[in-house]
């Protein structure tokens, strides 16, 4: 049997302590070994489920250490690219949380480093992992719903009132679109196989964050529109409508944490057939790949190059945006 990758994370960010970390701690092949923070008491929380975690006071001690063979990477928007090249520079394989960049091109940087490492980098984009899914993508592929013809959905949150957030802040990377618009639009890609041809988008901006954005996109085979923000009520939600049926996806994104994961299959004569997917967790799915990845060669399920299609949209949404 393969001996387990050996992971560190860089940043004891709430969402690594309450989703990331605890997925790499019980995947298989997967064993978490160190945290680097500056702040020790923000480790505590993470040694409680994992005893014996290593400790470091930087990120670059963190990334010195040879023990370590994959880092996890949770910090701010803006200093994910900056950090994901000097872990590949360090010889470490790298997962980067969303966005991995501020822009498309950005990606073409750490494509070349990647390859001229031999080693495997890619974004935390979880959902490509996530069965219900990957029956989606079947369901369309094999014609379930006839020839699709409209795509819609929606996710959103209300942060408002956390200003500190770097989430509200512009020079963080912040916003919803950057945050939750890879979602809408990562996933009408993944589940369909095609690209945009045309973009456009509206984006009503407070303190120069864009808080609510509206996404029209034309494919080849089908139109598509979709809403992010950051100050509604939380609903999340896509739709693939065809000519002879509907695809609903009721937790497409927060899987578990907003409900449970469900692919609504309705069919002519009202007739609705539901898969459910209670006890699914993306996380240790995606850890798990990873892992496949690194230690059997295995085809990893989401590449750079896809999701720098994604930003691309997102880029061209900012461009073509016009102010609400």
């Amino acid at each position: 049997m393969a001996q387990p990758v050996r992971w560190g994370v860089l940043g004891a960010a709430k969402f690594a302590r309450q989703h990331m970390a605890p997925a790499i701690h019980s995947a298989e092949g997967a064993q978490l070994v160190g945290l680097a923070t500056s702040a020790p008491a923000k480790a505590d929380p993470f040694i409680s489920f994992c005893p014996g975690l290593q400790v470091y006071d930087s990120y670059d001690a963190l990334l010195a250490d040879p023990e370590i063979e994959a880092v996890y990477i949770p910090l701010p928007n803006h200093l994910h690219v900056e950090w994901s090249l000097k872990a590949l520079d360090a010889g470490k394989h790298v997962l980067c949380e969303k966005p991995m960049t501020m822009r498309a091109d950005e990606f073409d940087t750490l494509i070349a480093k990647r390859d001229q490492s031999g080693l495997l980098a890619a974004e935390a984009y979880m959902i490509v992992h996530h069965p219900q899914w990957q029956l989606t993508r079947k369901l369309i592929a094999e014609g379930a719903i006839g020839k699709l013809i409209h795509v819609t959905g929606a996710f959103s949150y209300d942060n408002r009132a956390d200003t500190v957030n770097i989430r509200n802040r512009a020079e963080t990377g912040g916003g919803g679109l950057r945050d939750i618009g890879v979602y809408v639009i990562g996933s009408a890609r993944f589940a369909t196989g095609q690209e945009p041809v045309s973009v456009s988008g509206a984006i009503r901006w407070e303190n120069d964050v864009d808080v609510f954005t509206e996404i029209r996109a034309q494919f080849p085979d089908f139109t598509y529109y979709t809403y992010v923000s950051t100050r509604m009520h939380p609903h999340q939600e896509m739709v693939f409508h065809g000519e002879g049926g509907v695809i609903r996806l009721t937790a497409p994104f927060n899987a578990r944490v907003f409900g449970e994961a469900r692919v609504e299959l309705h069919r002519p004569g009202l007739e609705v057939l539901v898969t459910r997917f209670p006890g699914d967790d993306h996380y240790k799915l995606q850890v798990e790949a990873f892992c496949r990845s690194i230690r059997e060669g295995a085809e990893y399920p989401c590449p750079l190059e896809f999701v720098r299609g994604t930003q691309q949209v997102i880029d061209q949404v900012f461009e073509s945006a016009v102010s609400l």
